[in-house]
């Protein structure tokens, strides 16, 4: 009886025992995707800064490289992933009116739109629209503040992009 236990006791811990320990974070990306590339977003929204556009492709590429294993494949449409997109809104609206219809605060909002072609293990593609915004004192000039506004919605953006790719919802 007593080996019986010892012997039921082993075979239960060993089928509880993990196949591997690891301290690396694989993430839920395919295992075959090792690069990607991504093509200067389209600038189809007016009032957009000129320089917007090749701006927020390049935090991509930067949030990408930074926070996943992927690695930029610097020729255009090569990769296992292939990320191309357009700016399709950018818009600054008044928010927390007062008495008198006075704003508070405005809100700059920007809207991107993205297609994500994936190559491998199987052919595959998935799309991402991403709407995000900031709000900053009505009495402030945009022009004075938008690029530290720029840089807070582009975050929010780039980390739009890497949680699709992770989970693929």
């Amino acid at each position: 009886m007593k080996y019986l236990s010892l012997f039921a006791l082993i075979a239960l811990l060993s089928s509880c025992w993990p196949s591997s320990v690891s301290f690396v974070d694989t993430g839920s990306m395919p295992k075959e995707w090792g690069t990607f590339s991504v093509k200067t977003l389209d600038n189809n929204a007016p009032n957009t800064p000129i320089s917007y556009a090749a701006t927020l492709s390049e935090a991509i590429k930067d949030g990408i490289q930074n926070n996943t294993r992927l690695l930029l494949n610097s020729t255009t449409g090569k990769g296992e992933v292939y990320i191309e997109g357009a700016i399709t809104g950018y818009s600054v609206t008044p928010v927390a009116l007062q008495a008198g219809d006075n704003a508070q605060k405005n809100r700059l909002t920007i809207t991107t739109s993205y297609t994500i072609y994936i190559s491998a293990p199987k052919e595959d593609q998935m799309t991402l629209t991403s709407s995000r915004f900031v709000d900053y004192d009505s009495n402030t000039d945009l022009g004075s503040v938008e690029a530290t506004l720029l840089e807070e919605i582009n975050a929010q953006i780039v980390q739009d992009v890497i949680n699709k790719l992770l989970s693929n919802w």
